[in-house]
């Protein structure tokens, strides 16, 4: 089992973990989850879901729905995305997913170096999917969620090869985006699709 690097956690009851996937792509919605661990019912193998294989992350994310004390996802779709700028999408979707927990947490811990706005005391925690399993966990629950999205995405519209690329802007991308048009999952407001709608 991989050891986190040392934290110090806070002195609380309730500590949830936030984090989030999708703030790169150039469609679909922007997915997080709120995560509070059990525990006395600790899951082995919890680590950053970008370095586990996708046959892991899957098994993860059953075991953490399962034996976590509480668990929810929050999101913002493309529309509100486009309207709100892609920093404070995410941070609405961190105060949804937070808000979804069916167990009050007393402190939040978030990935990277912002914290949305919450009823509760929070710490923005940098590299914190290494560092916190509470985040850890999170970060495998937002990110299994949002690949299935996009492998959805990809039945419907097998021409931009969505389940391979998951929506991140690479050369392939780029390629099936400038031959096929925008579709209305696109996140208008992203540079790319700009300029492919001729609105720059």
């Amino acid at each position: 089992m991989k050891e986190f690097e040392p934290f110090e956690y806070p002195q609380a009851n309730c500590i949830a973990g936030v984090d989030e996937v999708g703030r790169g792509p150039l469609v679909g919605a922007v997915v997080t989850a709120a995560v509070i661990l059990d525990p006395n019912n600790p899951i082995e193998g919890l680590t950053d879901s970008k370095k586990l294989t996708e046959k892991k992350r899957n098994l993860l994310f059953d075991e953490i729905k399962e034996k976590a004390l509480s668990w929810s996802l929050g999101r913002c779709e493309p529309e509100e995305i486009d309207e709100l700028n892609i920093l404070q999408a995410t941070m609405v979707a961190m105060q949804r997913a937070v808000a979804g927990l069916d167990t009050q947490p007393d402190f939040v811990l978030v990935d990277g170096n912002k914290i949305p706005q919450l009823p509760m005391a929070a710490q923005a925690v940098v590299k914190g999917d290494l560092r916190v399993a509470e985040i850890s966990a999170a970060s495998i629950l937002a990110k299994v969620t949002r690949d299935r999205e996009m492998e959805e995405l990809d039945a419907q519209y097998p021409q931009y090869g969505f389940a391979k690329h998951k929506g991140y802007p690479t050369k392939a991308h780029f390629e099936a985006l400038a031959e096929h048009g925008v579709i209305d999952q696109y996140r208008k407001s992203f540079k790319p699709v700009k300029r492919i709608l001729g609105i720059e």
